[in-house]
């Protein structure tokens, strides 16, 4: 199966399968524990029904939303996701492109594998960037100072993630960063030829915007080190509010999901928050984003701009969140698994899918505009 015959998730699911060693598929795939809340954040979307309207004159949809103060030609964007160079040569450089062709905002994370100030030369699209907290407040100022030099649209503070999830399939294959791989993790890769072939013969894995601080290549510091010596799990709400005034611009905390967050990300100046459970790679057991979405646009929504992500992966997921309230959907997966089967071509084959998927249900729906979009449209069963 090629690209033209990938459809839907589900699709490009498969084919990365087959094109990926194991330990870096099951990366992508997995998530915590017994990986239930990674289920749920699909099964959430199952629980709610669409109404449509009819005969509404459709014959034109505009897609557009302003989301943080910038205009996105559709309402979903590329989050921010680590290691990409490890999926594709071309990592982050395929999927700022894609995202900057479909006029839509796209994230840079700290353990992104091209740097952000390359991605904002190159595209003009707005360009998010995901940080991390560090124990040393120094290096979160210069950081954060290299970013507002570089010209981000949107600092994302992952605010979920002090302490690295428990991720099993990883543990089992021994996937890290450098390869500490078992003798079962080393098989799959040796099973993949073509991937290895392919990494080595093209630019080195590097980490740019941790490079002065975290040397991978001398193997000193691991990822999981990285979360579990460098990162401050004493954070708190003083310490992010100090993060906005610094900042001063577009603010947003990725990870919320208690309404009582919700107001704390709001009394301290942040312009938005995104309803996250990390792609259910963190707490298993939490809550799907989608199952908290009401309730935190009913308590917050008319102050600051409400997204969501998780288990997104049709134009009618998209649908359902926006008619709850959330401005955009971020999606991560959904681009991975494409931009692993063919870099660039694939992450605008998958977002072309979707925006397709989101005009014919619109039509479908009676909807001419996002704004057209209620809870009118939607039943709970």
């Amino acid at each position: 199966m090629g690209l033209r015959h990938c459809h839907d998730f589900e699709d490009f699911r498969r084919l990365a399968k087959r094109r990926l060693p194991g330990p870096i598929f099951d990366y992508i795939d997995g998530g915590a524990d017994d990986e239930a809340t990674l289920r749920r954040n699909t099964a959430s979307f199952e629980a709610c029904d669409l109404v449509p309207n009819v005969l509404r004159g459709v014959e034109t949809v505009d897609l557009s939303v302003t989301v943080m103060g910038r205009k996105l030609a559709m309402p979903v964007y590329c989050s921010p996701t680590a290691l990409q160079r490890l999926f594709h040569h071309d990592g982050e450089r395929a999927v700022g492109a894609a995202a900057a062709s479909y006029g839509t905002l796209f994230g840079v994370s700290s353990l992104g594998t091209v740097s952000l100030e390359e991605l904002r030369r190159k595209h003009s699209t707005p360009q998010a960037y995901q940080f991390y907290f560090h124990r040393d407040r120094a290096l979160n100022r210069s950081m954060m100072q290299r970013a507002k030099e570089a010209d981000v649209d949107v600092m994302m503070l992952t605010v979920d993630s002090i302490t690295g999830g428990n991720r099993e399939r990883d543990l089992r294959t021994g996937f890290s960063i450098p390869f500490r791989l078992t003798p079962a993790g080393m098989l799959q890769f040796a099973l993949k030829p073509a991937w290895a072939i392919n990494y080595l013969t093209h630019e080195r894995f590097r980490l740019p915007q941790l490079d002065q601080h975290v040397d991978m290549g001398g193997g000193t510091l691991s990822i999981q080190r990285y979360f579990t010596e460098m990162l401050d799990p004493a954070m708190s709400w003083d310490d992010v509010a100090k993060m906005v005034e610094f900042w001063d611009g577009q603010f947003c905390l990725k990870g919320i999901m208690s309404v009582a967050d919700a107001r704390r990300a709001v009394e301290i100046g942040c312009t938005g928050i995104i309803l996250s459970n990390h792609g259910g790679r963190q707490l298993d057991g939490s809550r799907a984003a989608f199952d908290q979405l009401a309730e935190i646009v009913d308590a917050v929504g008319d102050r600051i701009d409400v997204m969501i992500d998780g288990g997104v992966h049709r134009g009618t997921h998209v649908l359902k969140a926006l008619s709850l309230g959330a401005k955009a959907v971020g999606v991560g997966r959904y681009y991975l698994f494409p931009l692993a089967v063919a870099g660039q071509a694939g992450v605008e084959r998958a977002l072309g899918l979707m925006r397709s998927e989101i005009e014919r249900a619109m039509k479908l729906m009676g909807c001419s505009s996002i704004a057209q979009l209620s809870r009118a449209n939607l039943r709970f069963r």
